[in-house]
């Protein structure tokens, strides 16, 4: 993937960006392995922060915004739909917002709408120094949780207790760290962690599942379920949003009262030409926290 000059886009709602977040579907896309494979050439981006260009479509010249164009947002000018733009308070930062889309918006769909968390529980989250893990710990902690971050090695611990996590611990070893006090857990991860998350549960706890950047999709044995009247629960957040795109303005109202808990933890920010280097350095799990690119 190099930088190129293209044609401006068209489309509702213009957006100059001054920041694109980088996911980990980005990095699929890019190897044209998500379950989405746009035609060639593409622009990668599917979040970005930045300044709307005009009036219209329900917003002003000038609005600083929060965006999920879905593709495009390595670039200069992106357009976007505006059931998919979101309007930000005064007080959060541009560079702030462009971790929002994404990750926040994924497991604020998990926790509060698929889990149902109540103030008091206790949350588990894996993967907790990358992006999604570190909104999952934010989120959590602004709906009222009990948070313990899940993280690979001792240099990540330090991310997951600047998210704010109340406890971390070391996934080798975990289960018999944590006991069987859980409430939800949070698995953007998969692999062999699976049985033990499942293990810690305590009665009619939950196991959300976003994801599996380890790459290998785990399978449980349903007797475990019926044990402790536990639940496996799938997390489709797009898949939810593509067949009722109107769910995007609801969970941003819904958001909105949490950004004052919300900080999201950046690891690194380049310039839009090295996108490749963040590309990667995400692909090979080096990334504490989010990775942005830096247009304006």
């Amino acid at each position: 993937m190099s930088s190129a000059d293209v044609p401006e886009p068209s489309g509702p709602v213009l957006i100059d960006v001054h920041y694109a977040g980088v996911s980990f579907p980005d990095v699929l896309l890019t190897r044209g392995l998500y379950q989405i494979k746009p035609p060639l050439p593409f622009i990668p981006g599917s979040e970005v922060s930045g300044v709307v260009r005009a009036d219209g479509n329900g917003f002003q010249a000038g609005d600083r915004v929060a965006a999920f164009p879905g593709l495009g947002g390595f670039a200069q000018t992106v357009a976007a739909d505006p059931r998919m733009v979101f309007r930000l308070p005064d007080s959060f930062a541009l560079q702030a917002a462009a971790a929002l889309p994404m990750n926040y918006f994924t497991v604020h769909f998990a926790l509060q709408r698929r889990a149902h968390l109540r103030p008091g529980q206790t949350v588990l989250v894996h993967g907790a120094a990358g992006g999604v893990g570190t909104a999952a710990i934010q989120v959590a902690k602004a709906l009222g949780a009990h948070v313990i971050a899940v993280v690979s090695s001792e240099a990540k611990q330090e991310t997951a207790r600047r998210a704010g996590a109340d406890e971390v611990v070391l996934a080798q070893g975990f289960r018999q760290t944590v006991g069987q006090r859980v409430d939800v857990v949070v698995d953007p991860v998969g692999g062999d962690r699976f049985t033990d998350s499942l293990r810690c549960l305590a009665p009619e706890g939950q196991l959300l599942v976003i994801g599996f950047t380890a790459g290998e999709i785990p399978t449980v044995k349903v007797n475990r379920l019926l044990l402790n009247n536990i639940s496996v629960v799938g997390v489709g957040w797009g898949a939810f949003w593509l067949a009722r795109p109107e769910y995007l303005q609801e969970q941003w109202q819904e958001l909105l009262p949490l950004l004052d808990a919300v900080d999201p933890v950046i690891d690194a920010i380049h310039d839009l030409d090295d996108a490749p280097a963040a590309l990667t350095a995400l692909d090979e799990r080096r990334v504490h926290g989010k990775v942005l690119l830096q247009v304006r």
